[in-house]
């Protein structure tokens, strides 16, 4: 069980740190799904380093039905309780997984941007477990901008690659994202140092990013997501990302239930 204190600097912050919560089991089954998803590209995979420049930064997602150690982590391991209480949800749906590498040396950084913008999803009940499968420094760690997900505000979604908005992503909440790189001071941002086992949660509307990885070391990261009971399936106009699912998925404005999107812990 999360400490109320965890449960409340989530309420606050939009981001908390939850340590030594994933098993060392899980972590080298992670690992084994992650070298099986780079061998092996999803359709939605992504290289984000030009050719020529060091390192690499690969991300794919929507891979879970494929590859059995992300399948079994979403409906064996701690992590669907673990989003239960955070969200305050008896009921927990599997959404997605993201896969994010930065091999050492990539110079890339994961641009500023918050998640629920591309999703197909209107609720509160939304949360991220941003997994790192090696040790994390704290200045290669994922930044947060803290209270961010309480702002009301909705950031037109923009290309991880040139980090231009896409014009085709439509609703009436967007706005046009500020430069918070450069704003940077005005904010509290939020970093950690991970050890393997450590995780970090986030609420799908906290504004975050990620540095480049001048490590000695990968940065593997598993990012696991999940709804809950408020959360409604909705087609906005234009880009989502990931896509609506072509068959399997609920209906519009319907509850996530659904073989995409399938209950791990019921109401």
């Amino acid at each position: 069980m999360l400490d109320s204190k965890t449960l409340a600097d989530y309420q606050k912050d939009g981001a908390v740190p939850l340590r030594g919560v994933i098993s060392n089991e899980w972590i080298a089954r992670l690992r084994e799904g992650v070298e099986e998803n780079l061998n092996q590209p999803g359709p939605y995979a992504k290289h984000y380093t030009p050719e020529g420049n060091p390192g690499m930064f690969f991300g794919d997602y929507c891979n879970w039905q494929r590859i059995g150690p992300y399948r079994d982590f979403f409906f064996e391991s701690n992590a669907k309780d673990l989003a239960g209480q955070l969200m305050g949800s008896a009921k927990v749906n599997l959404y997605h997984e993201h896969v994010l590498v930065k091999e050492p040396g990539t110079k890339e950084r994961t641009p500023w941007h918050h998640d629920q913008p591309y999703y197909p999803i209107d609720g509160q009940d939304i949360v991220s477990l941003w997994i790192p499968l090696d040790p994390v420094e704290k200045d290669t760690s994922i930044e947060f901008i803290a209270g961010s997900h309480a702002w009301g505000r909705w950031f037109t979604p923009a290309r991880f690659v040139d980090q231009k908005t896409h014009a085709n992503a439509q609703d009436s909440r967007f706005e046009t994202p500020p430069d918070f790189e450069a704003e940077r001071a005005q904010h509290q941002v939020l970093q950690w140092a991970l050890d393997v086992g450590d995780c970090v949660a986030f609420h799908g509307l906290t504004v975050h990013g990620s540095p480049a990885n001048a490590s000695a070391h990968r940065r593997r990261a598993f990012s696991a997501r999940f709804t809950g009971k408020d959360a409604r399936f909705v087609l906005r106009s234009g880009f989502m990302s990931p896509p609506p699912p072509q068959s399997g998925g609920p209906d519009n404005g319907a509850a996530m239930d659904s073989e995409s999107f399938p209950v791990l812990r019921a109401a």
